[in-house]
């Protein structure tokens, strides 16, 4: 057991690492894709652009010779783990860890056995109760099943005999620090509501938490309007087929138990990992557009300590928007559980049968991210292997012209201690988490991924069925633009806010001043608690566009009478609402010109304003102006050149598709 001073703990700016606090600032490499002896030059030129991590998968596919058997240096000297990890702490970098079982990293079968991938009690199951197949390149494969008892007990056995070798280098006596339990557990992008898993374990599971959601027969009963049910034989929805709202319990209740079987695989593989002697913080990653998936964010953070996101964006006013989104959201998470916001894979290149990103869309990203309350990143790839494109280290360990953004931006990190500081988010714009079940729910193109959809850029108005049922008005749709409106309010006025849930109720009210709940007129009477104690404290909550007619349970409920209501998708009202917030609740402004322009600010912990981010998501070459309550001399961290704030106002140069990030002096 480490002493005290020698224990790694998390805190909302990163690693605390004995008496050290390290800014999770880490590159990836994969040790198997590289020459041995090009180990050294390319862990030097990661250390030498600023990473304090490197970030290692270890594949299960690649050190498995047969059932149990396992390979970590003896045949093939590439799969040394140990050794590449002895060699990174020797360099005097620390290591995140990512033994799967599911690691994708564009491997065949993502790092899985093909034995398990075909074996039929590990396949995830269709409603018919056929494998469900990923059309992945380059060889699409049956999905393993998160439920499978088949497969967890292959996964525990991999994770248990990698834990033994990881276990002696964790610290102190090692590199290792983190370690990630599983990928992007979106159920391997099969993640429509009736795609899967239909497999007998998963069914044993949705059973066993409508037992414990309704304790009794007659209590399921009046919930599903039907009689004649036991928990031993109840089967799950196979399509949607509702025609009220009293329908939707059933359906939804599938969809919470898909979110359940995924953090339940995850507490099984993080136990392993713990008994086999990895006892570290540990991490899981969401991709892109998890909102549309059964990835819930507390659930999971249940699981692990730390939730992070995945970022491939290419520069654009779309992105920027749905960058701001996500991050606010982590961020708001983070600074409520004490935990950094982290970027699990912040791209860094791109592999090449997705649409290629370049320099210029990962640097945009990255910052945007940063501006938005990103604590720490991990650029995925730090180094090139094969099937990447794009990464600021080659095979060889040479950096490349890109590897000099990635220097400057972790030393800009270091000195201007962005990590420490706080951006200020007094609005909340809330989507309830009913909401994003109704949305996966009532997706329209059957198996393809509302995930997919959501990456395109479609909203709800583009991939979801108008369903009114008897309502009277669509699911959905309302609420999304009721939301979507507030952002463009806020946004105009230079607000700031933060996307969230009700996952977690405790970061919904910390510090807030405002929350804007968007609903379709369906609540959970937990929320709707919390909003009228928040309102009752003086907090200004407004629901809408629709008045609450029924709980999380399509129980009817009277609306609650203390909470501000606005009816109409009306930009003109909701501005003037708006106008009224930022009186009555001393909104802080961070106006900006010409519009389009964005621009955050991060204080330290006195209040002080210590960097600026200034945003440019058009194709203009624009003077921005930016208003700020402060007159000082602020520096390019990143580039030349400074500017000064006079009379509350700040004028810089933005290039097309460009963020600037300014340090006051």
């Amino acid at each position: 057991m480490a002493e005290s001073g020698d224990r790694v703990s998390l805190t909302a700016s990163g690693l605390s690492i004995g008496d050290t606090l390290v800014p999770l600032l880490a590159g990836s490499v994969h040790y198997w894709r590289l020459e041995r002896r090009d180990w050294r030059a390319c862990l030097t030129a990661l250390r030498r652009t600023g990473f304090r991590l490197v970030d290692v998968y270890v594949p299960w596919s690649v050190h498995e010779q047969d059932a149990g058997r396992f390979d970590f240096g003896t045949t093939d000297p590439r799969l040394a783990v140990a050794d590449f990890l002895h060699l990174a702490h020797e360099l005097e970098l620390y290591a995140i860890v990512r033994p799967g079982p599911h690691i994708n990293a564009e491997l065949t079968c993502f790092g899985i056995p093909e034995r398990v991938i075909w074996d039929p009690f590990c396949q995830a199951k269709s409603a018919r109760g056929n494998p469900v197949v990923l059309p992945a390149l380059p060889l699409m494969f049956p999905v393993p099943s998160y439920a499978s008892q088949a497969y967890i007990d292959e996964a525990v056995r991999w994770l248990t005999a990698v834990a033994r070798e990881l276990a002696p280098l964790c610290h102190p006596h090692g590199p290792i620090v983190l370690s990630q339990i599983d990928n992007e557990g979106a159920l391997y992008f099969r993640d429509g509501p009736f795609d899967q898993d239909y497999h007998p374990d998963a069914i044993a599971l949705y059973r066993g938490l409508l037992r414990d959601k309704y304790t009794t027969l007659d209590a399921l009963a009046r919930a599903y309007q039907l009689t004649d049910l036991r928990f031993a034989d109840i089967e799950p929805p196979h399509r949607f087929e509702a025609e009220r709202i009293a329908d939707l319990p059933r359906y939804l209740d599938w969809l919470e138990a898909q979110e359940e079987l995924v953090a339940a695989a995850l507490r099984r593989f993080a136990k392993a990992l713990e008994e086999g002697g990895v006892q570290l913080p540990t991490s899981h990653n969401f991709p892109l557009a998890h909102e549309t998936t059964p990835l819930d964010l507390a659930r999971v953070g249940g699981a692990v300590e730390v939730v992070g996101y995945d970022y491939y964006y290419r520069a654009g006013a779309t992105q920027r928007a749905e960058v701001a989104r996500r991050t606010s959201e982590l961020a708001l998470y983070g600074a409520t559980r004490g935990v950094p916001a982290f970027a699990c894979e912040m791209g860094a290149g791109f592999p090449p049968f997705f649409p290629p990103l370049s320099e210029r869309d990962s640097a945009f990203t990255v910052l945007c991210a940063l501006a938005y309350g990103l604590k720490g990143f991990n650029a995925y790839m730090a180094v090139e292997r094969d099937r990447w494109i794009g990464a600021p280290i080659d095979m060889h360990g040479r950096m490349r012209t890109f590897a000099d953004f990635w220097r400057r931006l972790n030393a800009a990190i270091e000195r201007t201690g962005l990590h420490r500081l706080r951006r200020r988010v007094p609005v909340r714009l809330l989507v309830p988490r009913i909401e994003r079940r109704l949305a996966r729910l009532l997706h329209a193109f059957g198996s393809a991924s509302p995930a997919l959809l959501a990456v395109m850029g479609h909203g709800v108005r583009e991939r979801c069925f108008e369903q009114e049922l008897d309502l009277g008005h669509p699911l959905v749709l309302d609420a999304e633009a009721f939301a979507r409106a507030f952002e463009e309010a806020l946004e105009a006025r230079g607000i700031p806010f933060a996307c969230c849930d009700d996952g977690d109720l405790e970061a919904l009210r910390s510090d807030a001043r405002w929350i804007v709940c968007a609903t379709s007129g369906i609540l959970s009477r937990g929320l709707t608690d919390t909003l009228s104690t928040a309102a009752a404290a003086g907090v200004k909550v407004t629901l809408g566009p629709h008045e609450t007619r029924f709980d999380s349970e399509m129980r009817p409920m009277d609306p609650p009478r203390a909470l501000e209501l606005l009816t109409a998708i009306d930009p003109a009202r909701i501005d003037r609402a708006v106008a009224r917030a930022v009186e009555t609740q001393n909104l802080p402004s961070l106006a900006c010109d010409p519009e389009g322009i964005h621009a955050t600010v991060h204080e330290d912990e006195s209040g002080r304003p210590r960097v600026l981010f200034a945003i440019n998501a058009s194709d203009r070459d624009v003077v921005a102006r930016i208003t700020i309550d402060v007159d000082a001399r602020w520096e390019d961290v990143l580039d030349a050149g400074s500017a000064d704030s006079e009379l509350g106002t700040l004028e810089v140069r933005l290039l097309p598709w460009t963020v600037r990030m300014l340090a006051r002096t």
